[in-house]
């Protein structure tokens, strides 16, 4: 399967999609990469994640995107990991989960993020999401530890937007007048009606009593 280069990225060709399981990340392509191995396929670019707000990273933006970044310290003595970037920072949420191989070993952990815009601690909070894969192995060098395998994708709500809810509410009440003018409600009297089918019935019963009293009158002479 021949790949196209979209702006220095590995591009797949149509109809092709990138979607790895967490295990093939860590396993088939992470460790390859920690341990310079040959990868199964050219298809996630190096970069440093932080030199990058998550709207500018390379790719689509509706796509989800994959990066092989180095964890930088955040100053030079200290073992805390720089998560800043022009605009913003990623922050950790929840507990990190581990990757477990098939001979039920773990080998890899899973850390979630969220990016934040503005100064910690008081960013807004986006729906940018970065899942930062990295091994657990005994074996590592301290090079091989500094390579993390970065999923980096924009979460879509399903609620509406408050703009969005002000015009939906904006035109339905349109929606509403105008089929109030074209069609006005009418009211049913049941006592009217009532009162009708009475007179009605009155005025049969009447004509029916003449009819007879006609009939009687009409047999007496003949």
């Amino acid at each position: 399967m021949n790949s196209l280069r979209l702006n220095g990225l590995r591009k797949l060709p149509p109809g092709f999609r990138f979607q790895p399981t967490e295990e093939e990340l860590v396993f088939q392509y992470l460790k390859c990469k920690a341990f310079s191995f040959p990868l199964p396929a050219s298809i996630i670019p190096d970069l440093n994640i932080c030199n990058f707000d998550p709207w500018d990273l390379p790719g689509e933006l509706g796509e989800e995107r994959y990066f092989f970044s180095m964890k930088e310290a955040k100053y030079k003595t200290g073992n805390r990991i720089n998560r800043a970037t022009a605009s913003g920072y990623w922050k950790a949420t929840g507990s990190d989960k581990q990757i477990i191989s098939r001979r039920n070993q773990v080998a890899g952990m899973r850390k979630t993020l969220v990016f934040h815009m503005g100064k910690p601690p008081h960013g807004l909070r986006t729906d940018w999401i970065m899942h930062e894969y990295r091994l657990v192995n005994n074996y590592l060098n301290h090079e091989m530890e500094k390579w993390v395998l970065c999923h980096v994708f924009f979460k879509k709500t399903s609620k509406k937007s408050s703009e969005e809810e002000i015009m939906q509410s904006f035109c339905n009440k349109n929606r509403n007048e105008a089929l109030g003018h074209r069609m006005e409600p009418k009211v049913y009297n049941f006592m009217r009606e009532k009162d009708a089918l009475s007179s009605s019935s009155s005025s049969a019963s009447s004509r029916s009593d003449i009819t007879e009293v006609s009939s009687s009158a009409c047999s007496r002479q003949y």
